[in-house]
């Protein structure tokens, strides 16, 4: 049997050093300022471009890695004899799903399998982690498919967005939206369900507030948890990660509460200060 390779693209915003252990291999996506296409994680980070959001005042495009990027990214593992199973960023968000398709009918039928997380970010990154220790475990192809494919639809994801203003740049709430959010302090709360960022409810007044919401939902659900993993993800937010990370290892029977931090294509889209809770339900 082929050892089996893991791949991820980088909105699934695994830090380096889980891809460094579980020698997780990344195929980056591209923040894009007028004419000048960065990848994400590779030459721009968050920090950068937050500071040349701030001084240009436009939000960068995003856009996903082409058939050719997945190809090049492909080809030397499946030349070593490697298998590969790439988990994507959800189709509903991005042709990412679709082209990564098209660069595995470039090789050998079977060699390369396309896996639709329906999913961001760090609700993405748990079912990397899942399927890298299911590997090292000696799972076959078929049956970590199959893991992923029960385990895709109880993945809970939830995070508070901090402001409106970046959705406002990015054309998905309008002018006056922006101003009343501002003015009230309303701070939207956005869950992926089928794939797709849905806002499902929004909190008034303190950050706190918000932040105490998001905790006390994944609470409610500590009796549902899987006790595998809880990942914690932020946007330049890490005084409040580290404290919702606390929290949920006091309060939870998780063997591991982990920490990371969004990448430049997810905080293109959500702003500083945005803040998430991911975990899986049990079967």
């Amino acid at each position: 049997m082929n050892k089996i390779k893991i791949f991820a693209d980088s909105t699934s915003d695994i830090p380096a050093d889980w891809r460094q252990q579980y020698e997780i291999s990344i195929v980056p996506l591209y923040t894009v300022f007028g004419d000048e296409a960065l990848q994400d994680g590779v030459n721009i980070q968050p920090e950068q471009l937050f500071q040349r959001v701030s001084r240009e005042g436009q939000l960068p495009r995003t856009a996903a890695p082409s058939p050719a990027d997945f190809i090049q990214a492909f080809a030397p593992y499946i030349e070593q004899g490697d298998d590969i199973l790439y988990i994507s960023l959800s189709s509903e968000l991005s042709s990412t799903y679709q082209n990564a398709l098209l660069a595995a009918s470039e090789f050998p039928e079977g060699r390369i399998t396309v896996f639709d997380s329906l999913n961001l970010s760090c609700g993405f990154g748990l079912l990397v982690m899942k399927a890298v220790r299911a590997a090292a475990n000696g799972n076959t192809m078929e049956q970590i498919v199959e893991m992923l494919t029960k385990t895709r639809p109880l993945v809970d994801t939830e995070f508070v967005i901090d402001t409106l203003e970046y959705l406002y740049k990015g054309g998905r709430c309008s002018g006056m939206q922006n101003l009343i959010g501002s003015l009230l302090k309303i701070r939207p709360v956005i869950k992926v369900i089928d794939g797709k960022m849905t806002p499902a409810y929004k909190v008034r007044g303190k950050r706190e507030k918000a932040l105490d919401q998001m905790l006390q939902n994944a609470l409610n659900q500590r009796d549902q948890m899987d006790n595998d993993i809880i990942i914690v993800v932020h946007a330049l937010a890490e005084e409040d990660a580290l404290m919702l990370q606390a929290r949920l290892k006091e309060e939870t029977n998780a063997q591991e509460v982990l920490l990371a931090t969004a990448g430049c294509v997810i905080s293109s889209h959500c702003g500083p200060q945005t803040i998430g809770i991911m975990y899986a339900k049990k079967a």
